[in-house]
């Protein structure tokens, strides 16, 4: 009878992979220290910015909130901002299928509503709006879903998340060390 073992032993390639990983993260946290503190070099526009996203925030669904938070941080490829709210969502109860497909929700769209997909669109118009504005067809979806103080305040947010998104970007916020903690 023979046994199969399976060698445990770290492989040449996978001790360097970890070192190289190790190396990158120790560079990810020596480019945040040496980048400046928007909160502590300029806590008007810092605090503004707070208040900005807190009113944004304002009547909508917290599971909406995060979806265009995800969304747009995915668009701007900002992993901090992106793991900080797939975390909130986790813990605001949303499940891992949906977020999941969030960044293809186009080709998954039985796993959100017809008002969520209309708010993941606008996200995505608003965040690349240099790629050819706002579609009109675009915002006529996300107004026949959203009352007029709901769609300004989904707008509002898509600005917030996208500012939050370039703060962190510019700033070298490392993703999974959430500063709000």
């Amino acid at each position: 009878m023979t046994t199969n073992t399976i060698d445990t032993k770290p492989t040449e390639s996978t001790a360097q992979f970890t070192a190289q990983s190790t190396t990158e993260a120790i560079n990810e946290a020596e480019t945040a220290r040496t980048r400046l503190d928007l909160a502590k070099s300029a806590p008007k526009v810092f605090r503004a910015i707070v208040g900005f996203d807190a009113a944004a925030r304002e009547g909508l669904d917290p599971a909406l909130v995060e979806l265009i938070q995800i969304r747009a941080s995915h668009l701007n490829h900002c992993a901090y901002c992106l793991h900080m709210h797939t975390n909130d969502a986790r813990k605001a109860g949303e499940s891992e299928d949906r977020l999941h497909m969030v960044a293809v929700w186009r080709e998954a769209r039985h796993f959100f509503t017809e008002k969520e997909q209309a708010a993941l669109a606008l996200t995505e118009a608003v965040t690349l709006v240099s790629d050819g504005g706002v579609p009109d067809e675009v915002y006529a979806q996300a107004a026949a879903h959203f009352d007029d103080q709901e769609l300004a305040h989904v707008l509002s947010l898509i600005l917030t998340i996208n500012t939050w998104n370039r703060v962190a970007l510019a700033t070298g916020k490392v993703a999974g060390t959430d500063e709000r903690r």
